[in-house]
């Protein structure tokens, strides 16, 4: 069975798959400074009440966009299923060309939603990614990485309003009845949640106009079901891309030779 473990600024999602189906997939809130013990401890338990042995994990992979947690999770792989991980990055055979002037600044997660998303929906297509930050990938018909826009995360920017406006309170995301809002909390939700649907609008847009051509639009993170349907942009949804991405490489690429750890391993 195979480990995928997607490391992102604010969970680590750590999941199983048996070659047929995933198994079970689980979070835990991202800490650079967690230990492979204190994952372990926690990831064990949720195996075991799955039903799943540790002994059945014979390949392990990770993504992450956190550099930080890479020590950590590649001593859980080794110290704890006795594999050795393959690490999502530029260097390993993605199956296709990265089209842009510094391959290796490319997130991991961003590379990894374009393969699945084009081995799934094929292309061209752009990837809406609604995490810590808002990102938007543009695969073109042969799978190629073409490059993509960052922009902040719906999260991000509502902490940020509520903290840099003194009488603005913090308030959760979601769908106003109306554009105009009638008080301040409505006024903040329309500002933020049709703010963002024109900001999906118009980047796809623009995307399209440069690529000239049309582009099929897949959308990934907690917040896509909730943003499609103020739009008719977003095509499909695909919750489990970034995985799946994880999944797909890991096919592809030979499994590592394991290398147990020491204290003293470089990441």
């Amino acid at each position: 069975m195979l480990l995928a473990v997607d490391a992102g600024n604010t969970n680590v999602v750590f999941a199983v798959h048996d070659g047929s189906e995933w198994r079970g997939s689980w979070r835990i809130a991202t800490r650079a400074d967690r230990t492979s013990d204190e994952y372990a401890v926690w990831l064990l338990a949720l195996l075991q009440y799955s039903g799943l042995k540790p002994a059945e994990i014979d390949r392990c992979v990770i993504g992450t966009v956190v550099p930080a947690a890479l020590y950590n999770l590649r001593r859980l792989a080794r110290e704890w299923f006795d594999v050795e991980p393959l690490v999502a990055r530029a260097t390993v055979d993605w199956g296709f060309e990265i089209r842009v002037d510094r391959p290796q600044e490319v997130g991991a997660d961003r590379l990894l939603n374009s393969l699945a998303s084009h081995h799934h929906y094929k292309g061209p297509l752009v990837v809406i990614d609604f995490g810590t930050a808002t990102t938007f990938d543009v695969v073109d018909a042969d799978g190629a990485y073409l490059g993509g826009v960052i922009a902040p995360g719906i999260n991000l920017s509502l902490e940020a309003l509520h903290k840099a406006a003194a009488r603005l309170p913090r308030i959760g995301i979601g769908r106003p009845q109306a554009v105009i809002g009638r008080d301040t909390v409505a006024a903040m939700q329309s500002g933020i949640y049709w703010g963002y649907v024109g900001l999906i609008e118009g980047i796809v847009g623009r995307i399209q106009a440069e690529h000239d051509a049309h582009l099929k639009v897949v959308a990934t993170g907690g917040l896509a079901p909730l943003f499609a349907e103020g739009t008719t942009v977003i095509e499909t949804i695909d919750p489990d891309i970034t995985l799946e991405g994880l999944r797909l490489l890991a096919e592809r690429n030979p499994a590592p030779t394991l290398v147990k750890s020491t204290p003293r391993d470089p990441v």
